[in-house]
C-alpha cells in the first residue's frame, strides 16, 4: 500500500491511472487526502466545509463499480464555495447563505460527479467572490502555505492552497478579474482560465456575459488538460458554448512568444517587473521572446464600468435589504455601479471591442503572449486591498488586477505557471495567453516549459 505523504503528493491524472488499475482504492486516496486537511487546514483556513461522510460514501461506490466511472474515477477534488453542491452547504461566503444547501449541482460540479470524482469540501472565498484577501465573516483567512502571514490571494485562495499543500489534487475555481491566476500566482501552483463558453454555465442569467468563467488549479497541467476535457463540453443553455470553437493545430517548435509586463497601462510593482524579467530569460531557452503587447488604452477604465454594471445588477437587491450583513468590500462593489448610465455601459463595449481586435492583430504574429499572472507578490493578511504599488495610489481598489482582468476583458483563455524562484523568494506566475479555443495549444506549451525549463510547482515547508 502507497504511504499517506505519497498519496497525497501524486497528481489527479497519476490518481486516476492507479485507482483504475487497482494499484490503490478510491477510499485509501479519500482517507489519505482527509488526514492531510485534518492536518493542516486549522492553520491554512482552506475549506469551508469538508464533505468527510460524503466522500467516503462516494468512494465505496467507487470501489464497488466493475469498472472505472469515467476519467476522474475516484479522484477527490475541491469546490469553490461559490458554486452549487447538491446536498452539500453552499454559502457564497456570506452569513447571508450560512444554512443553504442547493438542491441541483452546477452543472460544472455534475459533470465532475459523473467522471468519478469525488467532491471532498467545498473551498474558502470572499463573500461572493469579492476581496483581495479570502476571508469572509464565516471563515478565514485562508494562509499562504509558503508564508502563513501572507494572503493566498483572492477569490479562489482556498482551493490554491488546498492544491498547493496536497490537500486535494485538484481543484474547482471561478475567475472574473482574475480569481484563479492571482491565487494559482501566489501558491506555486497552475491553473487554467478557459475560453468563456468553454465550460457552460447555462443557468447564469445574464447569458451573453463573458467575464467570468469556471476554472481549475493544480499541481501539474496535465491536470488541467484532464479536468478541462471532463467538463469543457458545450450546452444548449449557454449561448457562449455553442460559439466556441476548437483549434488543435500545433505551435510551431520553436513558438513565437510576445512578452509585456503590463499590456503598457497596468500598475506593476518593481520586484514583481524584475521576475518577470528573469521568467522571460527562462522562456528564451525554449522560444523567440519579443516584447510587445496590444493596445489596451483604455481597458482599465473599461472593465472598472462593465464589472461595476454587471454587480450592480446582481446584487443590488441584497444591498437595499440586507446591507448591514454584507462585507464593507461587497458594498464598495456594488455601490461602485450605481450611477453608470446606458451610455456608459455601451461606450465601455464599444472600447472592449476594439482592445479585442488589438489583441487578435497581436496573434497574426505570436503564437502566445506572456504576461505576469499577479501585479505584486503576497502580502500580510491583515490588509484587506491593494490601495497603492510602490507608494503610487490606485485610483481603485481592483486597480491591482489590472494586468489579470485586461485578459477576461476580452475573454482569451489563460494558463498559469509558477516561475522559477529562488530557495528564499515568494512564489510569482505567468499568464500564457493564447487565442480562443487554444487551450490544447497552451496546455502543450504549458507541459513543456513545466518539465524542461522548472516552470512547475514546489512543495511548500509545512508540519
Amino acid at each position: 500500500m502507497t504511504s499517506d505523504r505519497s498519496v497525497c503528493d501524486l497528481t489527479a491524472t497519476v490518481l486516476a491511472r492507479a485507482i483504475a488499475k487497482g494499484e490503490l482504492s478510491s477510499r485509501e486516496v479519500v482517507e489519505a487526502h482527509l488526514e492531510r486537511i485534518a492536518h493542516r487546514d486549522a492553520q491554512l483556513a482552506a475549506f469551508m466545509t469538508v464533505n468527510a461522510e460524503g466522500a467516503r460514501r462516494a468512494a465505496q461506490i467507487c470501489d464497488a463499480a466493475p469498472a472505472p466511472i469515467g476519467l476522474l474515477h475516484g479522484v477527490p477534488v475541491g469546490i469553490k464555495d461559490l458554486t452549487d453542491t447538491a446536498g452539500l452547504a453552499t454559502t457564497y461566503g456570506s452569513v447571508l447563505f450560512r444554512d443553504h444547501v442547493p438542491a441541483e449541482d452546477d452543472l460544472v460540479v455534475a459533470r465532475l460527479r459523473r467522471a468519478g470524482a469525488i467532491i471532498l469540501g467545498k473551498t474558502n472565498t470572499p463573500e461572493f467572490g469579492f476581496g483581495a484577501v479570502c476571508t469572509n465573516k464565516l471563515c478565514g483567512p485562508t494562509r499562504n502555505p509558503f508564508d502563513s502571514a501572507l494572503t493566498s490571494g483572492g477569490s479562489s485562495g482556498g482551493s490554491a492552497v488546498a492544491v498547493a499543500a496536497g490537500m486535494v489534487p485538484l481543484a474547482h475555481g471561478t475567475d472574473f478579474g482574475g480569481s484563479v491566476r492571482t491565487p494559482a500566482s501566489f501558491c506555486d501552483v497552475v491553473s487554467i482560465r478557459p475560453t468563456p463558453g468553454r465550460i457552460p454555465s447555462p443557468y447564469r442569467p445574464l447569458g451573453w456575459d463573458m467575464l467570468a468563467t469556471h476554472g481549475f488549479l493544480a499541481r501539474d497541467v496535465d491536470d488541467l488538460e484532464l479536468v478541462l476535457s471532463v467538463c469543457g463540453a458545450g450546452d444548449p443553455n449557454d449561448p457562449l458554448s455553442v460559439g466556441v470553437v476548437t483549434d488543435d493545430r500545433p505551435f510551431a517548435r520553436r513558438p513565437r512568444i510576445a512578452v509585456t509586463p503590463d499590456f503598457g497601462v497596468a500598475p506593476v510593482a518593481r520586484d514583481v517587473r524584475a521576475r518577470f524579467a528573469a521568467a522571460c530569460e527562462a522562456l528564451a531557452a525554449a522560444a523567440d521572446v519579443v516584447p510587445s503587447a496590444p493596445d489596451c488604452g483604455g481597458a482599465i477604465e473599461t472593465f472598472r464600468a462593465l464589472r461595476a454594471a454587471h454587480i450592480a445588477n446582481s446584487y443590488g437587491e441584497l444591498l437595499r435589504t440586507r446591507r448591514a450583513e454584507l462585507t464593507p468590500t461587497v458594498i464598495w462593489n456594488i455601490e461602485a455601479g450605481a450611477k453608470l448610465s446606458a451610455e456608459d455601459y455601451l461606450n465601455a463595449e464599444r472600447r472592449r471591442t476594439a482592445i479585442y481586435r488589438s489583441f487578435r492583430e497581436l496573434f497574426s504574429r505570436a503564437d502566445f503572449l506572456v504576461a505576469p499572472a499577479a501585479s505584486v507578490l503576497p502580502w500580510p493578511n491583515e490588509i484587506s486591498d491593494v490601495t497603492a504599488i510602490d507608494g503610487a495610489a490606485l485610483e481603485t481598489p481592483i486597480d491591482y488586477l489590472a494586468v489579470t482582468f485586461i485578459v477576461s476583458l476580452v475573454g482569451f483563455p489563460v494558463l498559469t505557471m509558477p516561475a522559477p524562484r529562488g530557495e528564499n523568494e515568494l512564489p510569482f506566475g505567468i499568464q500564457i495567453i493564447a487565442p480562443p479555443g487554444c487551450e490544447s495549444r497552451l496546455f502543450a506549451f504549458g507541459r513543456a516549459i513545466q518539465n524542461e525549463l522548472g516552470f512547475s510547482h514546489r512543495w511548500p515547508k509545512l508540519p
